[in-house]
């Protein structure tokens, strides 16, 4: 029957008189050789709850984050986010299953730095191209980097940190939530702008690596803001610098790593909601829609901003935006591969 509308929209025939406007829009659809069903699915998305893929174990920055913001989207959306940790080798396994996954919204992914830029240079046979694979849907949050170290550490500051560790180098080991991982990445660029290379330790996630340091099993490592502010304030860490150019209102006796004596180090973490290419437009709008009313929501930014994470602004989340989250993908590619290929073959 629907087929024999839609002959008869491109004989002309008048169905809207006929059959009203929704029967057209159908008809139409047919005769551009888009099936109904891709219609009905776009028109009603969702219809059932989402998975989102964090790349890393529960407990981490990243799945705080998804966790953080997926509640607002649920609510507007009328769908639950279902969380999904899938953890292996530094987020590439995750980002490649969410590459692979059917392009219709259900399957999305919570991608970082270490995913969409480190991965490139770490993994050369990486089965996805970061800045070609995804659909974006928004930039979440911008995740500041501190050098840390356990509490007993014999530094007091970064100045006596810088010399302690170069001459114990042999001695030291530094925590990481697995080559890949944001943690690795940033304190890779940390013993690169040092000449160090002490042993690294890879743990299943940033929470179990940051368990470790509390416990002082491992020396020092670098860790995003948002999983560290409560064991900072308590002392339960050593907290050397910040590698942005302003201190942070949830560590402002944390000094920025200029202040600190270490002016190179400038490591700042992001977070951002990808979907697979291919995606229709109108879903990936939808998401983007759900996504922006999140970053609105009173609660969700005081819970974001006092763990310390650095949310993007209107213009930042723009349709346009959405295009310079491709490029931010692509300007962090160029900006990682160097260093990582410069410290040669990894843990």
């Amino acid at each position: 029957m629907l087929r024999q509308l839609a002959r008869g929209l491109v004989n002309g025939r008048l169905l809207r008189k006929t059959f009203g406007c929704t029967l057209y829009v159908i008809a139409a659809a047919l005769a551009l050789g888009v099936s109904v069903s891709a219609v009905s699915a776009q028109s009603d998305f969702p219809r059932r709850p989402i998975t989102v893929i964090v790349p890393f174990a529960a407990g981490g920055p990243t799945d705080v984050i998804a966790r953080i913001v997926s509640e607002p989207m649920s609510r507007t959306l009328g769908q639950q986010l279902v969380i999904e940790n899938v953890v292996g080798a530094g987020g590439t396994t995750a980002s490649t299953r969410a590459m692979r996954a059917t392009p219709d919204g259900y399957t999305i992914i919570m991608g970082h730095m270490g995913t969409h830029a480190a991965s490139v240079a770490l993994y050369p046979n990486l089965a996805y191209k970061p800045d070609v694979d995804f659909a974006p849907i928004g930039l979440v949050a911008g995740t500041p980097v501190l050098i840390l170290a356990r509490k007993d550490f014999p530094p007091n500051d970064l100045k006596e940190f810088i010399p302690y560790v170069k001459a114990n180098v042999d001695k030291l080991n530094m925590a990481h939530a697995g080559v890949g991982s944001v943690s690795f990445t940033t304190c890779l660029l940390l013993n690169h702008i040092l000449n160090v290379k002490p042993t690294s330790v890879p743990f299943n996630g940033t929470g179990p690596a940051l368990t470790s340091l509390i416990a002082g099993q491992v020396d020092y490592m670098c860790d995003q803001i948002v999983n560290v502010v409560q064991q900072i304030t308590t002392g339960q860490i050593k907290a050397y610098a910040i590698g942005t150019p302003a201190r942070s209102p949830a560590l402002p006796d944390v000094p920025t790593a200029k202040e600190a004596g270490l002016p190179e180090f400038e490591a700042q973490a992001w977070n951002a909601l990808f979907a697979p290419k291919d995606t229709p437009k109108p879903i990936v709008d939808i998401l983007s829609a759900a996504l922006d009313k999140a970053l609105d929501d009173e609660g969700t930014r005081k819970r974001m901003l006092e763990l310390g994470s650095v949310l993007p602004d209107k213009t930042g989340r723009t349709h346009q935006a959405l295009q310079r989250l491709l490029g931010l993908v692509t300007s962090e590619i160029a900006r990682w591969t160097p260093i990582i290929r410069a410290a040669g073959p990894q843990n």
